[in-house]
């Protein structure tokens, strides 16, 4: 499966440097999920909590606050939107609407 992350205009990737700011533990273990779904597929996200968010925005959790918000575009390709760590209200909101305009 084909595996993209967000990329500013200026060619900062979002995704890699929220996972960079994670404690080891933490971004080890998002930079597995990555890792995984790139070399299994979907069969990489057993065992992962997923949800449907929002039409074809959907978001994987990882160590209880972590979020990566994901798109499928066509078979084999998903595209990672936005991560950040889970909060409450309408910060959440934010979130999710961020990530919907990266779609």
């Amino acid at each position: 499966m084909r595996v993209f992350t967000y990329h500013t205009s200026g060619g900062k990737d979002l995704i890699l440097e929220y996972l960079d700011s994670l404690p080891k533990d933490e971004s080890a273990l998002g930079y597995a999920i990555i890792e995984r779904l790139s070399k299994q597929g979907f069969d990489a996200l057993e065992g992962i909590t997923t949800r449907q968010i929002k039409g074809k925005l959907w978001e994987i959790k990882f160590r209880a606050k972590n979020r990566i918000f994901y798109v499928v575009v066509e078979q084999g390709s998903v595209y990672l939107l936005h991560a950040c760590k889970k909060q409450k209200g309408k910060a959440e909101l934010f979130e999710i609407e961020t990530a919907e305009k990266r779609m």
